[in-house]
């Protein structure tokens, strides 16, 4: 039996901070971004539901019907603003995204902000494409190959329009995981200070689009 997906709207918010929370707590840059485990149980969640809200207003969630699993994927447009998300170019002039989405959620944490600003530095513009900016599966169904049937979907529709994909990899683990999906490391890893490397990766579309 194939996995059943749906677009969250409004009403899943809830859902999707909380199995984003969960998902990402023992992630290598969500301890980064977060040290201590008792720190980030009562702080991240935070950063999550700034990430839900920009892609539910900017984007697209597609969650699994059970709500098992999640994918938050923004549109690119080849100038590179994708709106007032978090982590937004800041060569669009708009306001200060990075600094406000601190402000927000973590007023004395630089990392909250700087981890916005070094992976807008290595994101490439330039070209329209999609990109997966978190994918979360709930820590008791992992292994059982959600988050690849939610990524196919919508590579699968990539390759009908001729459309490229990005992502930052935050583990080796998951940097396999993509490359067997197609994806491709762009040479240019991201070494946080003092802190875990992220592999920023690119996927041409498999088939041309159709005219």
């Amino acid at each position: 039996m194939g996995v059943v997906i749906r677009t969250a709207g409004e009403g899943d918010r809830e859902l999707v901070v909380r199995l984003l929370d969960e998902a990402f707590q023992d992630d290598p840059v969500s301890g980064w971004v977060f040290p201590g485990e008792e720190y980030r149980r009562l702080t991240h969640h935070r950063l999550m539901a700034a990430f839900t809200d920009a892609v539910l207003a900017d984007g697209r969630i597609d969650l699994t019907e059970d709500g098992a699993a999640c994918a938050l994927w923004l549109p690119v447009p080849a100038d590179g603003h994708t709106g007032d998300e978090p982590g937004g170019d800041p060569r669009d002039g708009a306001a200060d995204g990075p600094a406000q989405v601190r402000e927000a959620v973590d007023p004395e944490n630089q990392r909250v902000e700087l981890i916005a600003r070094l992976t807008d530095g290595i994101h490439p513009y330039g070209r329209a494409h999609e990109y997966l900016w978190m994918i979360g599966v709930a820590p008791g169904r992992q292994g059982e190959g959600l988050g690849t049937a939610l990524i196919e979907s919508v590579l699968d529709r990539c390759d009908r329009e001729g459309l490229p994909a990005y992502l930052e990899a935050s583990s080796a683990r998951g940097r396999g995981l993509y490359e067997r999906l197609g994806f491709e490391f762009t040479g240019r890893a991201l070494d946080l200070p003092d802190g875990p490397r992220m592999w920023p990766m690119w996927r041409e579309p498999r088939t041309p689009a159709i005219a």
